[in-house]
Parts: structure tokens; C-alpha cells; sequence
């Protein structure tokens, strides 16, 4: 079987947490990275806030997605809609085209919590 990469995601609107099996000799999910998103300033203009929410949740996106370099399957999961944008923009994204993505939804779980419930949704 060739090397997979399998990570986990546990996100809302403020932050996501990053987990992974990254080596097919070790089985072993761990906690890779934490990315804390950025908020826009209030804006007079409704567009411009607009555009600049776009923009922060775009960069926040790219932060959590440089910690999962060549994956081949990922497991998102969260509270809000802010996963289901998530999937949206792995699938708009090249490098994650081919990329077994699924999701689910929870609430926030303490680190343990986290990797047993990203250890049994990547096996």
C-alpha cells in the first residue's frame, strides 16, 4: 500500500485544531498544529467588510491546510457551517483534488478526545 496521509481537523470560526497519522509504519494519530483565525475590524462599508471576511477565512484556510502537505485523506469536523466551507475550498484546491475528504459534526473536545475520535474516523 503506498504511504497515506491521513489528518483530522477539529474547526469552528475561531480556531482548528490539526491531527495526523503521517507514517504508515506507525498508526499513531497526534495533534500536528493549532491555527487560530484572524477577525476582521469593523468596517463602514458592508462590502468592504465583506470582501475582508472573505479574504481572513481564505488565509485561515490556507493556515490550516499548509500543515497537511500531500495528503490523501482528510476528516473535518466542528460545530457551524465553518467545515462545510472548509470542504468547499479543498475541493476548489488543486493540490487537495484527489483527497478523500468526509465530515461530521461535534462539539469542542479536549486533545485526548480529539486524537481517539480522529483515530477511529481515519481507520
Amino acid at each position: 500500500m503506498t504511504n497515506q496521509k491521513q489528518f483530522g481537523v477539529w474547526m469552528d470560526r475561531q480556531s482548528a485544531f490539526i491531527t495526523g497519522k503521517q507514517n504508515s509504519a506507525d498508526d499513531t494519530v497526534s495533534l500536528i498544529a493549532q491555527v487560530d483565525a484572524d477577525f476582521a475590524d469593523a468596517n463602514s462599508s458592508e462590502k468592504n467588510e465583506h470582501n475582508n471576511e472573505n479574504d481572513l477565512k481564505r488565509k485561515y484556510f490556507k493556515a490550516i491546510t499548509s500543515h497537511m502537505q500531500n495528503a490523501t485523506e482528510v476528516h473535518v469536523t466542528g460545530t457551524g457551517q465553518i467545515q462545510e466551507q472548509f470542504l468547499h475550498f479543498l475541493k476548489e484546491t488543486p493540490q487537495f483534488k484527489n483527497t478523500k475528504a468526509t465530515e461530521s459534526t461535534s462539539n469542542k473536545m479536549s486533545e485526548e478526545k480529539l486524537i481517539e475520535y480522529m483515530a477511529e474516523k481515519l481507520n
